[in-house]
């Protein structure tokens, strides 16, 4: 699959029928209104507070995330409006913008509850490698990579064995993840996570690396956008984390692409091993 066709007008591209024919949900309302609120030239913390507390449920999950061990500090928010008075307007959003994630793509079973932990585990990364390498905002580094692979959620819903094309793309030394993916299936999680980003107005700098996230090539092309490109690097050394956390000795991933994350982020191999293993303690905690 041409992974452009995703941003191509309905019925350029031969595969749209497949496409349409996958469960892309739509922006919840709730997003909505957040994302109107902080467009306005002067966000209003009282009316963001309000937005977040007319869903119970969403208000309670984003009040134990604040709490938890990455995001809170000594302080503990007992209130919305303490949360986003701790945590500021932007990384409050980006929690939210994860939880209605989870609420509309569902984890009602181990394959999607499994998904969702590591997802949680690959945003926590890039905020930590975001304000680490002081590079790019964390709550962007948060989105992208909650959102980057929602796609693979989405397939997971269509095509009865799609899991097995996870285990043969993601053991694959050689070929590009996403090019397997289109072998199979005709289409690919990068073309369908972007799709629900841009359906869900997230940044257009999130939803173009979530389409490049497994093409390494855009971190050497200068004529790419550097918060693209940035994204995607960073994306690598979360990637290399999460392997390890799982107990995995090697990265596919990052073998493809990992030396030129590095040149781009200007690290050593001593300097990005050190790295990761101080986000390999974080995620002991």
């Amino acid at each position: 699959m041409n992974n452009a066709a995703v941003l191509a007008p309905p019925g350029a591209d031969p595969v749209e029928a497949l496409i349409r024919s996958i469960r892309i949900p739509p922006r919840p309302s709730l997003l909505a209104n957040l994302q109107g609120e902080l467009a306005s030239d002067e966000p209003s913390l009282d009316a963001i507070g309000r937005i977040i507390v007319s869903d119970v449920g969403i208000a309670a999950a984003l009040l134990k995330l604040a709490n938890s061990s990455f995001y809170g500090g000594q302080r503990k928010a007992k209130s919305v409006d303490q949360a986003i008075a701790l945590l500021g307007i932007d990384q409050v959003a980006a929690l939210m913008t994860g939880l209605l994630a989870r609420q509309a793509i569902g984890a009602d079973n181990a394959a999607l509850a499994a998904f969702w932990d590591l997802s949680t585990r690959r945003a926590q990364a890039m905020v930590f490698l975001a304000r680490r390498l002081r590079i790019g905002a964390p709550d962007v580094a948060h989105t992208f990579g909650l959102f980057c692979d929602t796609g693979v959620a989405l397939l997971l819903g269509r095509f009865d064995d799609y899991a097995a094309t996870l285990a043969l793309a993601g053991a694959d030394l050689t070929r590009c993840f996403s090019d397997i993916e289109d072998r199979r299936h005709g289409t690919n999680h990068v073309a369908i996570g972007c799709l629900l980003a841009r359906n869900w107005g997230l940044p257009q700098g999130v939803y173009w690396a979530i389409l490049h996230h497994h093409d390494y090539a855009v971190i050497d092309d200068a004529a790419s956008d550097d918060a693209v490109r940035s994204l995607v690097a960073l994306s690598l050394l979360a990637e290399r984390a999460l392997q390890a956390y799982q107990g995995h000795r090697e990265s596919p991933e990052w073998n493809k692409g990992g030396e030129r994350a590095c040149a781009y982020l200007g690290l050593s191999d001593d300097e990005a091993t050190d790295l990761l293993d101080q986000l390999l303690d974080c995620f002991a905690e």
